[in-house]
């Protein structure tokens, strides 16, 4: 139990932290590229503005003398003196007639001007003034004259973009794993506490059941004697009654807290399953038609499992005994055994309260659905104890609620 605690913790913190990476390498991605199509943005509308070339830059005239950028460029930190010569862009205008009127390529050497009417033509009529054709970024413009597009070479953008988001995804992964390597190594102090309770626990129910025994078999023996001596009466019926209550549920404890061990690994071989609940079921049924329930079996006999037999018959046996316990009056009890790519056992029978019941708690030791908790001869830990059978044969156990008047067991073995 405590290695699946181990285990448990380890993928939690795993799963939460690479999530946590996952979202920090989104975010970083999202700012990245919402900042790089801004600023391209921006240099678009500078272009624009200047007429299909940068204001102030040397292809519309002189540089200041202090070579310091126009007033109106100040604003943007990415914008210096060397910003027109280093930034590839063409711009095509398109009269209101929709024709070609104009087309500036003299800032770029890849593109000529029949490649640029092709470029500006297939995103003219796009309903984003705005976006990305090839490694070109473009943005659409509207006046009174007609329509321009400014297309800007973000080839290097991008390439840089590439490039800083592997280096942060590398950093990040590399961060990831070395937390992980010290929450693998510090996982067992982690659980150690729980690990410590655990094991007092478990010595606990061993010494109390010891600690019980002798007085438990003293209490029978003694009544047994005074029975003989003094005669059948309703105190010492009693007497015998609850000590034997008391000493099975000293045994199932001792027996659910040994099935808990890890150590404790079942002997395992090939079970005939199907007979297995074919004659559990048969041992149960004149129980169930003496209580007056109905019991139907549908069982596949050929079916068989690895596991181990005992154990295998215990659980069938609980899920019966429960069945039987807490069918309705003149209910019905239904048993399925099937085999497809693995044994499927289904226990179902009516409950007129199983909308009621907390499902979830149903594995829960000393849970019982009963709230007045009246005693119906079991103890709360038979459910318990089947749910540690099946986790044994690593398989897979759940109660459902079938309809509003049935409650159903399955076991996947």
């Amino acid at each position: 139990m405590i290695y699946r605690l181990q285990k448990r913790f380890i993928l939690i913190c795993s799963v939460s932290l690479f999530a946590v990476i996952a979202l920090v390498f989104c975010i970083i991605l999202v700012l990245n590229i919402t900042t790089m199509n801004r600023n391209m943005d921006i240099l678009a509308d500078r272009i624009y503005e200047g007429g299909g070339s940068f204001p102030g830059s040397m292809a519309q005239k002189p540089p200041h003398e202090n070579k310091v950028p126009p007033r109106d460029e100040q604003k943007f930190d990415f914008i210096t003196p060397e910003t027109p010569f280093s930034t590839r862009h063409f711009t095509v205008v398109f009269d209101t007639s929709g024709a070609v009127s104009e087309t500036m390529t003299d800032a770029i050497f890849s593109i000529t001007d029949t490649q640029a009417v092709e470029y500006a033509t297939k995103v003219i009529d796009k309903k984003s003034e705005k976006g990305w054709l090839s490694s070109y970024r473009y943005k659409i413009f509207t006046s009174d004259s007609g329509r321009a597009v400014v297309f800007v070479d973000g080839s290097m953008n991008r390439s840089a973009l590439t490039q800083s988001l592997t280096i942060s995804g590398f950093v990040l992964l590399g961060c990831a794993t070395l937390v992980l390597l010290l929450i693998v190594l510090l996982s067992k102090k982690a659980v150690k506490p729980i690990a410590e309770g655990y094991e007092k626990q478990k010595q606990f129910i061993t010494d109390a059941s010891h600690e019980l025994k002798t007085p438990l078999t003293l209490i029978l023996a003694n009544a047994e004697i005074a029975e003989v001596e003094l005669g059948a009466s309703e105190w010492l019926a009693d007497i015998r009654t609850e000590g034997q209550r008391m000493a099975d549920l000293v045994n199932q404890l001792v027996a659910l807290s040994r099935m808990d061990e890890d150590g404790g690994d079942l002997l395992v071989d090939e079970v005939p399953f199907g007979e297995l609940v074919y004659q559990t079921t048969s041992e149960f049924e004149p129980l169930a038609k003496a209580r007056g329930k109905i019991l139907k079996v549908n069982i596949d006999r050929e079916t068989k499992v690895e596991g181990n037999e005992e154990a295998l018959a215990r659980l069938v046996g609980i899920l019966l005994d429960n069945a039987v316990k807490y069918c309705d009056e003149n209910g019905e009890i239904t048993v399925t055994l099937t085999r497809a790519k693995r044994a499927t056992l289904i226990v179902e029978n009516t409950f007129a309260t199983v909308g009621e019941t907390e499902l979830d708690r149903l594995f829960d030791r000393f849970y019982r659905a009963d709230k007045a908790r009246t005693f119906t001869g079991g103890y709360g830990i038979g459910l318990s104890m089947a749910k540690a059978i099946v986790e044994k044969h690593k398989g897979e156990i759940l109660a459902y609620k079938k309809d509003d008047s049935h409650i159903g067991f399955r076991v996947v073995l």
